[in-house]
C-alpha cells in the first residue's frame, strides 16, 4: 500500500489564536487519535496535498518530534471562503485494534451486458470497512464479467476478505442499463 511521509511539528499553543498564526505561516495543524495519546501536530500544506487530493487510499507515516506514527485521514476542514485546508483529523493505525476506513472500488472485467450493447453505470465509487490495519488495501476489486443486461452488482456482491462492509447490503454499486440505440432496435424487432 503506498505510504506518504510527512514531517510534522509538535504543537505548543493550542486555541484560535495559536491556530491562526500557524495558517497564516502556510501550516496546517491537525491531531492523530486512537492510539495510546492524542499528538496535536501541525505540518506545512504543500507536505499535505498529496494525501488530501487524491482519490486514492493510502498511509500516512507522520514524524512528529522523533517518533513515527502510521495513521489514515479521518476528516478535513477547509475555510469557506479561500478553499484551503484549516485542519486535518488522522486516526493512528494500531495492531490489534480495528478501523473503519473508507476505500475505493476497482472495477474490472468486461460485463456481458455491454458486451451486447448495453451501458455500464457505476453508482458508488467507494465502500466504508471495519477491519484491523495489515488487512487495509488500496482499492477493492469488483468483478463485472457476471453482471447481465438491466442487471445489478450490489454492495453484497463484493468479496473483502478479512473485511466487515459497512454499507447496507442492498444498495446496487453499478449495473448495466439498456441504450436508447438499443430499444429502438428491439422495438423494431417485435413489429
Amino acid at each position: 500500500m503506498k505510504t506518504i511521509t510527512i514531517e510534522g511539528h509538535l504543537r505548543t499553543e493550542n486555541g484560535k489564536k495559536a491556530a491562526r498564526q500557524l495558517r497564516s505561516q502556510e501550516m496546517v495543524p491537525g491531531v492523530i487519535y486512537g492510539g495510546s495519546e492524542e499528538v496535536n501536530f501541525y505540518a506545512p500544506a504543500k507536505a499535505l496535498k498529496s494525501l488530501v487530493y487524491t482519490p486514492d487510499f493510502q498511509v500516512a507515516e507522520v514524524k512528529v518530534n522523533g517518533k513515527s506514527y502510521k495513521a489514515i485521514l479521518k476528516d478535513l476542514q477547509f475555510d469557506k471562503v479561500t478553499d484551503s485546508l484549516t485542519h486535518i483529523d488522522l486516526l493512528e493505525l494500531v495492531e490489534d485494534k480495528k478501523v473503519v476506513a473508507t476505500i475505493p472500488l476497482k472495477f474490472v472485467g468486461t460485463s456481458k451486458g455491454v458486451k451486447d450493447g448495453g451501458k455500464l453505470i457505476t453508482k458508488i465509487k467507494s465502500i466504508k470497512i471495519k477491519a484491523y490495519p495489515k488487512y487495509l488495501k488500496e482499492a477493492i476489486e469488483v468483478d463485472l464479467t457476471p453482471l447481465e443486461l438491466n442487471g445489478n452488482i450490489r454492495v453484497e456482491d463484493i468479496k473483502a476478505e478479512n473485511m466487515e462492509v459497512m454499507n447496507s447490503p442492498r444498495i446496487p454499486v453499478a449495473s448495466v442499463v439498456m441504450t436508447r440505440q438499443l430499444k429502438q432496435e428491439e422495438a423494431t424487432t417485435k413489429k
